[in-house]
């Protein structure tokens, strides 16, 4: 594939999601577009990960789209193809379950899917991570702020050995909230 062809392939991708989360907020107390998240986790993945894999930056702009959207994954399969596909698929929780048991899949589960969905996971969370350093969603309390914290180091401990660079980002965002994930 041509270094255009991959552009405009991003580029569809980033049209798709943006239609996708059109009428979506962030609970900042901006309510800033949801969409910003998704760009922000695939520039994370580009800029800081050094990623340039399109399969993953893809699956970046993606990854919310079946769990907040009416989107399926037969859906992202026909336009951005299987792997695309797959590593979304890695990524999203099943929302008909309840809340904690989706957190605690996570870190279970987080271990064995694919090192690509395991890049989105790190991104995902540094993005996150780093927007509740800025400020408190609404209805958030100091409480769950700390507690996502901790929840993420969990999650990312699954993971860790993907990306050396990420990793170190988040950690320093884990020391300075004095959650010491394992192995340090």
């Amino acid at each position: 594939m041509s270094q255009e062809s991959m552009l405009v392939s991003l580029i569809d991708c980033v049209n798709f999601a943006a239609i996708k989360h059109s009428t979506q907020r962030r609970k900042d107390p901006e309510k800033s577009p949801y969409i910003n998240h998704p760009i922000g986790v695939a520039r994370i993945l580009a800029k800081e990960g050094g990623i340039s894999d399109l399969a993953t930056l893809q699956a970046a702009v993606l990854h919310d789209t079946v769990e907040d959207t009416d989107t399926t994954f037969e859906e992202i399969e026909e336009h951005f193809g299987k792997e695309v596909r797959d590593i979304v698929a890695d990524v999203t929780d099943d929302k008909t379950l309840h809340w904690q048991k989706r957190k605690d899949l996570q870190v279970t589960h987080s271990p064995f899917i694919c090192p690509k969905a395991k890049l989105v996971k790190l991104a995902d969370k540094l993005y996150n991570l780093r927007d509740l350093e800025k400020s408190t969603p609404e209805g958030w309390t100091k409480k769950r702020v700390q507690t996502y914290f901790e929840w993420s180091a969990k999650v990312i401990n699954g993971i860790r050995g993907t990306n050396a660079d990420l990793e170190k980002e988040l950690d320093k965002l884990f020391t300075k909230r004095d959650v010491l994930p394992d192995g340090l």
